[in-house]
């Protein structure tokens, strides 16, 4: 038993390394975001008009765009809302520069604490967002699971477009002379 002690004090020990170092890089990070504020503000607001503004009207439109190529039955509509509602993008949470202020006048140790719950509710909420998802995958058909596999983020055609391949793909389309 003591060895095992000892090994569960290593790993605790290099945990809580792993964790202060995380919680100093944070606090370096947030530094450098408050020195370059304001040029981060207006990159964000011209990147957020490039991508369509609003991000509930892009979630609505992907959603509309994904309902369209699944072909739903009446039978699934009641799914698919619940899906939809349970996935629809959540409002901001307050005043996020008065909540930063606050962080900074926390301790380390405190700001650790913080980011931790932060964490644990983003955890939870990615939980209640799966559930919904295995509920709605659950009555697809065969092919609307195929669809649904393939639109969403991470599938052949969800997530990244524009020049994003992989290497099989650039070997397949450019060979090396041999």
């Amino acid at each position: 038993m003591n060895a095992s002690m000892t090994t569960l004090r290593k790993n605790l020990i290099i945990a809580m390394s792993v964790l202060g170092m995380g919680a100093a890089s944070l606090t370096v990070h947030a530094q450098e975001a408050a020195a370059n504020a304001p040029a981060a503000s207006t990159k964000m607001q011209h990147d957020g008009q490039h991508r369509g503004g609003n991000p509930a009207e892009r979630m609505a439109k992907y959603q509309a765009r994904l309902h369209d190529k699944l072909k739903l039955t009446a039978a699934q509509e009641p799914a698919w809302a619940t899906f939809t509602a349970a996935n629809a993008p959540k409002k901001p949470m307050g005043d996020w520069k008065a909540k930063r202020e606050a962080m900074t006048k926390l301790s380390a140790p405190e700001r650790m604490e913080q980011w931790i719950a932060m964490s644990k509710e983003r955890i939870a909420n990615q939980e209640s967002r799966l559930a919904s998802l295995k509920t709605f995958y659950a009555v697809l058909t065969p092919e609307q699971k195929k669809v649904f596999d393939d639109s969403v983020p991470g599938g052949k055609h969800g997530g990244h477009r524009g020049g994003h391949r992989g290497a099989h793909d650039d070997m397949q389309q450019h060979p090396k002379a041999g």
